[in-house]
């Protein structure tokens, strides 16, 4: 799983050149993590939401993200286990396993308080890669590395789900999550926007 890690490492938007040093050490064991176990983090991640938002019964509209982005997980992961010729009954039995407590949780054989407990970690999931994101333009006085065109839309996008959410069931830990990723899109394009403005001086 450590090469399938490797390989879609990019999507957390990580460059490969590992760690940093000194002071910078508490945000390089974060970066280094998510490079590690990205893949793993996020199915996680999109796994609780799914099931969360499905057993409180919300509008599949205002989720269907989830398992969409889960079946692209699951495809990119087949493909990259074929081509490494790793699907063996070590990565079936980890499969089933994965399937058999996904399935748990939307019937609700695992009781729902319990998805109530778990779906909070959701959230430092996913404001994890753009808190490292933030850090480093704001370290290295240099935003040529992002779009702000893309930081824009993906504001526009979570800010929109925040009065979605509001309207269709006010739920508290997602409307968290959703200003959370709201704060840091929007960091990130002020940011982009003032660094591409002034550049930082040689």
């Amino acid at each position: 799983m450590s090469r399938i890690n490797k390989i879609v490492s990019n999507k957390s938007g990580f460059n490969s050149d590992g760690h940093q040093n000194g002071k910078n050490s508490f945000f390089s064991f974060i970066k280094a993590f998510l490079k590690k176990y990205v893949i793993k983090v996020w199915i996680i991640s999109y796994t609780l939401m799914t099931s969360y938002n499905f057993t409180n019964g919300y509008s599949l509209l205002s989720y269907l993200e989830y398992p969409i982005i889960l079946v692209q997980e699951y495809i990119l992961i087949l493909l990259v286990l074929k081509y490494l010729n790793r699907v063996n009954s070590q990565t079936i039995l980890i499969s089933a396993l994965y399937f058999i407590t996904f399935s748990s949780f939307l019937l609700q054989i695992v009781p729902k308080p319990v998805l109530t407990i778990l779906a909070p970690i959701c959230t430092p999931i996913s404001a994890s890669s753009k808190i490292v994101q933030l850090v480093a333009i704001l370290r290295a006085k240099n935003s040529e590395s992002i779009s702000t065109l893309t930081w824009l839309i993906s504001t526009l996008t979570n800010l929109t789900r925040v009065f979605t959410i509001w309207m269709d069931s006010a739920d508290i830990l997602l409307l968290g999550n959703f200003i959370i990723s709201t704060s840091l899109s929007a960091s990130i394009m002020f940011f982009g926007i003032y660094y591409k403005w002034h550049p930082k001086k040689e």
